[in-house]
């Protein structure tokens, strides 16, 4: 059994997330999860007025980051000389409220009939409250935003204000401030220098640059408004600061009559314009939006959302809580990468926070990619890895770092451009599995689109120079009469500087294993290109690959013959083996209760480690294996990770444990909405809902691709009365429904396709349906 620690404030809704009634305490993790963002920006629940109580604001240009200072007391040789992030940018949304003299602030107003809600459905955020004041002036406001995925780099707000009780003066200041900061920041640094600014009749816009980066955003806004349904004049007074500009505009307001402005914003960056060009980029592009109007843009957004959930939806009947916990888990994936820029990828917090700053972990090729491969256009998973292969260079020389040498690739744990910029010892130096999934994520690619071109192309280069690690970050042991690998620290964080850890071991082997397998088929099919690679890289295949075979056949993996488990590494049986179930409550979840010190001596997991290694290689391991690794690892699991919850259920789905692979589903689901690991406020935790889809995909559905097919083992969980999902297959499109008597597999294409269901083969014709009893 897993603990859950939960907050239950989010009303369960199929296509909402609503919070009714405003607590200031929930307010930085209602910030998280009602985030909001389009692949290009993301935008944290702040609010558009002015807030003095507890928030985190967060605005964020993707691709666009800062070298903030490593701070650390030593140094080693090696050590990365900065921690990249992606930095809080100019805020956009903002729009100061004065009710006469006073400002509007639900940190000193009364404030009753709060709700936030949202909408999934059509891609926007909703807020209705009303406010008292101290001169007991009341007002209803409604504030509608969203970011544009029609216009990927732009956002709109409308905000409609409503004097309940009187008639009088109110004042609305539209403002873009880029006078920001971040969180995390080391010793309180900003990050930005103001280019230039500028006001104009309906609108104004700053230009920044980051420091010693020199990325150049420009953010920018237009403004409209109405009084009582009619269109007004806007008669604004200009405001001016340092990296502020602002329209001040004041409002005869009257009693009972709605007061609307409407607000239209863009972020260009420099990345994709010229900085010289930025400023009429942004007025061309503020002018394009504006003209649309609110509506349009807001009917345009509802129409790109019905067709990203018309292609990767998942329908859950008869579990209004699951289905809400699966479709927020979707929604914030497409929210926060679409694909269509190779330079871009996936942060862990996504646009929703600044922990882990934004960059790329090994979380995109282990639990992202599965999720893009089935649900979007195969360039989408192509882009994710040309993102590494354009970086193969810098890997490269993270490697030269650490003393490897002839060409050997070492990818950073964290990057964003494919520099090392992690600082801790037993992450950047010993977490080095994380080589292991890139090379898997090319494997996943092929095997699932069969573009086997990309291996010509691509692949066999980045697969050669990790290899390449592998061969040299080993070492034979005289004592063993075999290869080991020292001084690692697996995906279980919980663990630093082990001898050989079994996944970093057995995923190292699989490398050289199939990087021999690549070679081999790209020197036969593409003979010129391979040519040119050997000559590029001067690629000795026949002694390289005669040393990749040697350690793969003498490499030592701990083995206890006792319990007849792969050990997680050698003396890990030497720990006193309390299961979770006998730790206190109070001492949960360790993370926060325990000294590192504690941590690292005891038998706990913080994620999956070995069993992530049964999860990626499962066709090699007869199910007895797997069961009893996992019969044994999981009590000693702590889960506080939130990668963890969701390897876990698709093992527990194979093994038939219906009960157990559904209580690691719904922990997965809901870990953001119901604050699980009392750390949404950071962030929602945006590359485990890759793994929640995974879970329902791969574990309820049982999907694995086999001989070029997709297979599927379905079971229905006992609290559901059906659920379907779309998965797209080398041109075809499937939508599965797995009901209580049956398997239904309906062909949405023009292509045949031949599926395995419960280990027969079908034959699914195009445009037709595939009846399976269950």
């Amino acid at each position: 059994m897993i603990t859950i620690y939960m907050k239950d404030y989010i009303k369960v809704d199929q296509w909402k997330i609503i919070e009714e009634g405003f607590d200031p305490g929930y307010n930085t993790i209602a910030e998280s999860i009602f985030s909001l963002g389009n692949g290009r920006m993301g935008q944290r629940a702040n609010f558009e007025e002015a807030y003095s109580g507890q928030t985190l604001s967060g605005n964020y240009v993707a691709g666009v980051y800062y070298p903030d200072k490593t701070r650390v007391g030593w140094w080693k040789n090696g050590y990365p000389e900065y921690f990249a992030k992606v930095i809080n940018a100019a805020n956009w949304i903002g729009i100061d409220i004065l009710i006469g003299n006073e400002q509007l602030d639900l940190a000193k107003c009364e404030v009753s009939a709060f709700k936030r809600e949202l909408n999934m459905k059509e891609g926007y955020l909703k807020r209705t409250f009303r406010a008292k004041t101290a001169n007991d002036k009341e007002v209803e406001v409604e504030a509608i935003r969203f970011c544009s995925i029609a216009d990927d780099e732009t956002g709109a707000i409308g905000y409609t204000i409503t004097p309940l009780n009187f008639s009088g003066t109110i004042t609305m200041i539209p403002f873009i401030n880029g006078d920001v900061v971040n969180k995390d920041s080391n010793y309180d640094e900003k990050f930005w220098d103001e280019v230039k600014k500028g006001i104009w009749e309906d609108g104004a816009w700053v230009q920044l640059r980051t420091k010693k980066t020199g990325f150049e955003v420009a953010t920018g806004m237009r403004i409209a408004m109405e009084q009582n349904g009619q269109p007004i004049a806007l008669k604004a007074q200009p405001v001016e600061k340092d990296k502020f500009v602002a329209l001040k505009a004041e409002i005869d307001a009257v009693q009972g009559q709605p007061v609307v402005i409407y607000k239209y914003a863009a972020n260009l960056s420099s990345q994709n314009y010229a900085a010289a060009e930025l400023e009429d980029n942004l007025k061309a592009t503020l002018l394009h939006i504006s003209e649309k109007g609110f509506k349009t843009m807001l009917a345009e957004q509802a129409a790109a959302w019905a067709k990203k959930w018309q292609h990767n939806d998942i329908i859950i009947e008869g579990d209004a809580s699951a289905q809400q916990g699966i479709r927020f888990n979707i929604f914030q994936l497409n929210q926060t990468y679409t694909g269509e820029d190779d330079r871009l990828n996936i942060g862990p917090k996504g646009f929703t926070g600044e922990k882990y700053g934004g960059s790329t972990y090994w979380d995109t090729e282990a639990y992202c990619v599965p999720f893009y491969l089935a649900t979007a256009d195969p360039k989408v998973t192509r882009n994710l890895l040309l993102y590494r292969y354009k970086q193969l260079d810098k890997a490269i020389d993270n490697a030269k770092l650490l003393g490897f040498k002839d060409g050997a690739a070492l990818y950073p744990m964290v990057t964003m451009d494919g520099a090392e910029c992690h600082n801790e010892w037993e992450i950047t130096f010993e977490e080095i599995h994380r080589n292991g999934a890139i090379a898997y994520a090319i494997y996943n690619y092929v095997r699932y689109t069969g573009d086997e071109q990309y291996l010509a192309d691509y692949g066999l280069e980045v697969l050669i120079a990790i290899a390449r690690f592998w061969s040299q970050r080993v070492n034979w042991s005289d004592d063993k009469q075999q290869y080991v690998m020292l001084g690692v620290t697996g995906p279980n964080e919980y663990e630093n500087n082990v001898n050989n850890n079994w996944y970093t071991s057995t995923i190292a082997t699989w490398c050289l294993q199939y990087t021999i397998g690549v070679a081999e088929k790209v020197k036969t099919t593409e003979k010129g290109k391979y040519e040119a690679l050997v000559n590029k890289i001067r690629f000795d295949k026949e002694k390289e690959t005669a040393k990749f075979q040697d350690i793969i056949e003498k490499m030592y993996y701990p083995y206890d013959e006792k319990h007849q488990v792969f050990l997680q590494q050698d003396g890990y049986l030497d720990k006193e083996q309390i299961l979770v179930k006998d730790l206190p409550a109070s001492e949960r979840p360790i993370n926060q209760k325990w000294s590192w010190d504690r941590i690292l001596r005891s038998c706990y997991i913080k994620q999956a480690d070995v069993l992530q290694g049964l999860y990626f290689f499962e066709d090699q391991y007869d199910l007895d294996t797997i069961r009893r690794n996992y019969d044994f690892y999981e009590p000693r699991t702590v889960h506080e990770s939130s990668l963890s919850p969701c390897v876990h259920a698709i093992i527990a789905a194979r093994l038939g444990d219906q009960a157990r692979a559904y209580e690691f589903y719904l922990r997965t689901s809901r870990l953001d909405l119901d604050d699980y690991n009392n750390d949404t406020e950071d962030g929602c935790h945006i590359t485990s809902m890759a793994g929640t889809w995974m879970s329902v995909v791969e574990g309820f559905g049982g999907m694995r691709v086999r001989d070029g097919k997709l297979s599927f083992q379905p079971f229905l969980p006992a609290k559901w009365q059906s659920f379907s999902f779309h998965v797209g297959f080398r041109g075809a499109l499937l939508n599965i429904k797995v009901s209580k008597d049956c398997v239904q597999i309906k062909n949405l294409s023009g292509n045949e396709v031949s599926v395995v269901v419960y280990g027969k083969d079908q034959l699914i014709k195009a445009n037709n349906e595939l009846l399976v009893e269950g």
